[in-house]
């Protein structure tokens, strides 16, 4: 491995360290549904966020609500001894992308056939501190 290439790993290595995020892949619901509960928490406190994904009637936001716990738990485990209180955790971005598309065939009238696309997507939630220092407990 040359050196340049090994630098850049290196790099991307001690940003990962810092980086406190959660995949959700092939999704069973349209990106458009998605990107419409994905853009009610963008930017919001982790507990804000949590409660309006709990109260919030759409299939999308049960999906959003399990993997911000998993970002969350992805934060403890990188930081352990540290309080979630103290941290003042934030959703930083969270990034919708469609995912493959199955295509079906539904019954039409005089022998016809319509398709249908169901759509997946994949997302991407990443946390962020307010606080860059902070303290661990003893």
């Amino acid at each position: 491995m040359g050196a340049r290439k090994r630098n850049t790993a290196e790099q991307r290595k001690e940003a990962a360290k810092t980086n406190y995020q959660a995949v959700l892949k092939d999704c069973p619901s349209s990106p458009r549904k998605m990107r419409l509960v994905a853009d009610l928490i963008r930017g919001k406190e982790v507990n804000k966020a949590l409660d309006m994904l709990k109260f919030s009637p759409q299939y999308a936001a049960r999906k959003l609500e399990k993997l911000l716990l998993s970002s969350i738990a992805n934060w403890q485990s990188k930081n352990e001894g540290v309080r979630i209180e103290d941290s003042n955790l934030y959703i930083k971005t969270i990034q919708v992308d469609g995912g493959r598309v199955l295509k079906r065939l539904q019954t039409a009238p005089q022998g016809r056939a319509y398709r249908l696309k169901k759509r997946s997507n994949h997302v991407t939630l990443v946390l962020d501190s307010l606080k860059k220092d902070v303290e661990k407990i003893d």
